[in-house]
């Protein structure tokens, strides 16, 4: 049997750069990455944040872009190309 290695909430968000209310979010919308709720605690696999990584991973802005939720219209959307953009969304 392997061991299997797990991050809480605050260490994935502080590895991602975004807050922890993003991922509170996520999960509240049924999108972003698998987790493991133990009672109250919710914990996430290495595996499954490698694999969520991988499968953002790109070459080009104009590759398709996978989905993330748009919290302003409670729908996934594509993601923006970061390129130019600031905080607020405009150049």
């Amino acid at each position: 049997m392997t061991e299997q290695s797990f991050i809480n909430q605050r260490e994935l968000a502080q590895r991602w750069g975004i807050s922890p209310r993003t991922l509170e979010r996520w999960r509240w919308l049924g999108a972003g990455l698998r987790f493991l709720k133990l009672g109250g605690r919710v914990v996430y696999r290495m595996e499954d944040i490698e694999a969520f990584e991988a499968d953002r991973l790109r070459s080009s802005t104009s590759e398709t872009q996978p989905l993330i939720p748009d919290y302003r219209n409670e729908r996934a959307v594509a993601a923006p190309a970061a390129q130019g953009l600031s905080r607020g969304g405009t150049r």
